[in-house]
């Protein structure tokens, strides 16, 4: 069995009102050297499969199909044996 672990995550250029207020939040609680925070996804697939280079083409799609929108995110995985 393999793991997928996932992060999708705002580009760049993309304005992230979460990561604001969590930055807004940690200032007040007194956190004052967090200079930027920016929020994400973080995704675990666990695949029934052995050859990691099938496994990656599936997350690739996932990835292009569901769990990441192209147009306003980035994702990078990893995949390990479990």
């Amino acid at each position: 069995m393999l793991k997928a672990e996932i992060y999708v995550y705002l580009k760049k250029s993309i304005s992230d009102p979460p990561g604001i207020a969590v930055l807004n939040s940690l200032k007040s609680l007194g956190f004052d050297s967090v200079e930027k925070v920016r929020m994400g996804k973080y995704i675990v697939v666990y695949l029934n499969e052995n050859d990691i280079e099938k496994a990656k083409e599936q997350v690739k799609l996932m990835c292009e199909k569901l769990l990441c929108n192209p147009v306003m995110e980035e994702y990078k995985f990893k995949i390990s044996e479990e």
